[in-house]
């Protein structure tokens, strides 16, 4: 029987948020509250480490690709384990206290050597609650319910990535411009995220079963094929899906000034979280293949754009289509992954496949680092086009 079909005889799906389960609300609440605080602190690191303790920029670099390499690791190793203890809720609110106990150190930083520890534990601990949480969500509703589910996750996690830097430009005058006092305060949402992930998030254990390994050694079940073809799709799309500091960049290359680059960052997040829930919505009508792939030639159109665009208008009009890309996919990929992956090894699926979008981060970005002075500002976005739309294909393949 057809996914589409099996869908087609689970309740229909909800017609607002509010009409969620209990525990993917929650949870949806957990994500804003962390990304307040954790946005509100991030976007003042550059500031802290460069004005206040005087790191260099390869610091900084270190810094951050130490801790995205740790998030992907992470999330590898939680998936296993939560599938192996049929437990999920421990390590996603364990991920949650680990980071969220971690980023008010910062305020007590007198060295980048500190900062460097602190990221690396907050992001570790990132990638150590995502598969877990994922496999949570997908087991708290029916199958006819999941793109909304892991829509409104999304959106509400956005929506904390607008409100915390939002809240530190208000009150950074307010403090005196001392950042130090900006990451006390964002401890705040911080404490609440945790409160909530122990607290009123409730368990649900995935179904028991016997593993049946595919060639790669995980347990995909009977949707081997589909979930090998989309593994090798988000693979390939990966490694051309640079840091999104590559947008802001080619967007002051055509000649958008700087300090317009905080006001794309905002257009993006807003209509990447009006459009999240809504788009997982639909996917519980729709087939959910349709949309991702919908989201991949999307995005494939929004780099072929800045790829040859020679205005500054253009940035205005791909970043929001750069939103409307995500809200695609990042919700509904996962909802799709979750219709396929058996419930008994959910968060390892899910930990690989997260595993495989972190793990790509790194040579995608020094990839287009090195087009972009070898060749031209525009060849990186011509090859991750070309990558998007060949992933796209593949996907019609799953």
């Amino acid at each position: 029987m057809s996914i589409l079909t099996q869908r087609s005889t689970e309740p229909q799906a909800p017609s607002s948020p509010f009409s969620l389960s209990p525990n993917v609300r929650r949870l949806g609440w957990v994500a804003f509250f962390n990304d307040a605080s954790s946005e509100a602190a991030y976007w003042l690191l550059p500031q802290f480490l460069v004005g206040v303790l005087g790191a260099g920029t390869m610091a900084f670099g270190l810094i951050e690709g130490a801790a995205e390499t740790a998030a992907s690791f992470g999330r590898l190793v939680s998936g296993i384990l939560s599938d192996r203890w049929r437990r999920r809720k421990p390590l996603a609110a364990a991920g949650y206290t680990v980071a969220n106990l971690a980023k008010p150190l910062l305020a007590f930083s007198t060295g980048w050597g500190q900062v460097f520890w602190i990221r690396f534990a907050d992001r570790a601990a990132k990638g150590f609650r995502a598969p877990p949480r994922d496999a949570l969500i997908a087991d708290s509703v029916p199958a006819a319910q999941r793109g909304a589910a892991f829509g409104f996750r999304q959106a509400m996690d956005t929506a904390g990535a607008i409100a915390g830097p939002l809240a530190a430009a208000l009150l950074l005058p307010w403090v005196g411009g001392n950042v130090r006092t900006i990451f006390w305060l964002a401890s705040v949402p911080g404490v609440a995220c945790m409160a909530l992930a122990w607290f009123a998030v409730q368990e649900v254990r995935p179904a028991a079963g016997h593993a049946q390994s595919s060639r790669l050694g995980l347990d995909f079940g009977e949707h081997r094929r589909e979930l090998t073809v989309m593994l090798v799709a988000l693979s390939l799309f990966s490694l051309g899906n640079s840091s999104d500091l590559f947008l802001v960049l080619r967007a002051e290359n055509l000649g958008v000034q700087a300090r317009w680059a905080p006001v794309l960052g905002l257009v993006f997040n807003t209509v990447y979280t009006a459009l999240s829930w809504p788009l997982g919505h639909l996917s519980d009508r729709w087939p959910r293949r349709r949309l991702v792939v919908a989201g991949y030639l999307i995005y494939a159109g929004v780099y072929f754009g800045f790829a040859r665009s020679a205005r500054p208008t253009a940035a205005w009009v791909l970043f929001p289509l750069y939103g409307l890309y995500y809200a695609l996919t990042e919700g509904v990929m996962k909802a799709w992954v979750a219709d396929l992956a058996p419930s008994r090894s959910r968060a390892s699926v899910f930990g690989v496949f997260n595993w495989v979008t972190a793990a790509a981060a790194l040579p995608a970005s020094v990839l287009a680092g090195w087009l972009w002075r070898t060749y031209s500002p525009a060849a990186p976005f011509e090859v991750s086009t070309i990558l998007a739309v060949v992933a796209a294909f593949l996907l019609l393949m799953a």
